[in-house]
């Protein structure tokens, strides 16, 4: 069992992405990973607490920072990229003015709890060979491409993991599932973030070149660590087909259910259910090549 983390959810978790809340709490308790929930944490302010004012950004995440070292806890874990961007920002301008950055968040902070992302909790703490060591229902033979998003692993400066422009965790805790995984060339590049409501378009055409970069590789499935990118990739499939004039029906899975899909977890605790297109058709055929009629449950 490893030290206890600070879990920080986030409200996408809570929302959207409750599928991904749901099999990050599953998979990390089937690992010996112990979270600890902020109690009362809040919003990060995301994308406009940012813009409007940086202080005000690093100041709402700051106060998660300090109800983790009140808790005593000194890493602070959440799976969402744009929380992880708000901490590591508050980390930052604490460092660079300690006095000012207490003074706006009213509290006392000592700096000492560090952020980490789900993808670099399980990287480092588990690991490729542990993992594979649990794998009770290996993925042998399933293609699929990690995709990591422009902000889980920049800027370097403040990620400090992984390789900003090929990050290779995720491709390598994939192939510990016994997963085939290419060299996906657009791993890093942008799916149109933030612009959903705005620049419907704009998502569209981004987030369908990364769809059809993934199909023309041959990948069954595209396995994300971001809400937004899945929300993207998955929720708006129907967007990118009609922007590009083709039809995908590409399952976007979160790494977490991929994982525990993998770990032989229960599907109700991995909330496959809850993904816009069916990743049944990829990992009911595998299931039935594995186990009998009998142990056969994820046929849709």
């Amino acid at each position: 069992m490893s030290k206890p983390v600070a879990y920080y959810p986030g409200c996408s978790l809570e929302g959207l992405a409750a599928e991904y809340d749901l099999s990050t709490r599953t998979v990390c308790n089937a690992l010996g990973l112990q979270l600890a929930e902020l109690e009362d944490w809040n919003c990060c302010g995301s994308t406009p607490a940012s813009l409007y004012d940086p202080m005000l950004s690093a100041t709402l995440a700051g106060r998660n920072l300090v109800l983790a070292q009140k808790a005593g806890l000194e890493t602070i874990m959440t799976p969402c990229p744009g929380c992880l961007k708000a901490l590591k920002g508050a980390i930052k301008v604490h460092a660079f003015g300690p006095e000012a950055f207490q003074k706006a968040l009213g509290l006392p902070y000592a700096g000492r709890v560090r952020a980490i992302s789900v993808l670099q909790l399980l990287y480092e703490t588990v690991g490729p060979e542990l993992l594979a060591q649990a794998v009770q229902r290996p993925l042998d033979g399933v293609s699929v491409v990690p995709y990591y998003g422009c902000l889980l692993t920049r800027p370097q400066d403040s990620a400090q993991f992984d390789d900003p422009e090929n990050p290779v965790s995720m491709d390598l805790l994939l192939k510990a599932l016994g997963c085939s995984v290419p060299d996906f060339p657009f791993k890093t590049e942008c799916c149109g973030a933030t612009s959903g409501m705005t620049r419907s378009d704009v998502v569209a055409r981004l987030s369908g070149r990364l769809l059809d970069m993934a199909q023309s590789m041959g990948a069954e499935a595209i396995v994300v660590a971001c809400p937004l990118c899945q929300q993207n990739l998955d929720l708006r499939q129907a967007q990118a087909e009609k922007a590009l004039g083709r039809r995908f029906n590409l399952p976007v899975l979160y790494l977490t259910q991929v994982i525990g899909w993998a770990l032989g977890l229960a599907e109700e605790d991995l909330g496959l259910d809850k993904l816009a297109v069916s990743p049944y058709k990829v990992l009911a055929a595998r299931l039935k090549e594995q186990t009998s009629p009998s142990q056969d449950t994820f046929v849709a």
